[in-house]
């Protein structure tokens, strides 16, 4: 099953983590398709705390969706993410955005993820790699979400590791 993934950090060394992260995705089997460019974001929900980097990542795996969660749990935890309040600092976050049409809703996992289409953070790197994907509940393309999303939180591409100086670029939903 192919699987969009959010990653951020913004603890210690946020560029490294998000590679480690990967890294360890795939040193479990699962397969890196396409990874969207890195996007420093505007934390959501507390203030005063380090801004983020966040990517998308289309990944590919036999594991359900459950069993994807709990590697994505266990890399957190062996990266040493330390539970703490919703939107906290974090040294990675590894989050399952959508899952092909897949629809889950518990109390464990929810799948596409709740907040996906009310997030600048999440939709500008997963539009960046996919555009066309389509929400199953809300039945709109990702690159429609993210026109019409009324989240404020600035998004800008990192600079490449490569090119420090380099500008970067600033996105924010055009206003309705």
């Amino acid at each position: 099953m192919r699987y969009y993934l959010g990653l951020g950090s913004n603890l210690v060394d946020p560029r490294n983590n998000l590679a480690r992260a990967r890294r360890r995705l795939a040193a479990n089997g699962i397969k890196i398709l396409k990874t969207s460019s890195l996007y420093r974001t505007e934390p959501v929900g507390l203030s005063g705390q380090p801004w983020f980097l966040n990517q998308a990542v289309l990944v590919e795996t036999s594991l359900s969706p459950w069993q994807l969660l709990r590697l994505a749990q266990r890399v957190e935890s062996e990266m040493g993410r330390i539970p703490g309040p919703r939107n906290a600092p974090r040294v990675i976050d590894i989050d399952i955005l959508l899952a092909g049409d897949t629809i889950v809703d518990t109390p464990s996992l929810t799948v596409p993820h709740a907040r996906l289409a009310e997030r600048n953070f999440v939709l500008v790197p997963l539009a960046e790699i996919a555009p066309r994907a389509v929400h199953p509940l809300l039945k709109k393309t990702i690159q429609t979400l993210r026109g019409a999303s009324s989240d404020r939180a600035l998004v800008e591409k990192a600079p490449s590791a490569l090119r420090p100086d380099s500008a970067t670029a600033k996105t924010r939903p055009r206003s309705g």
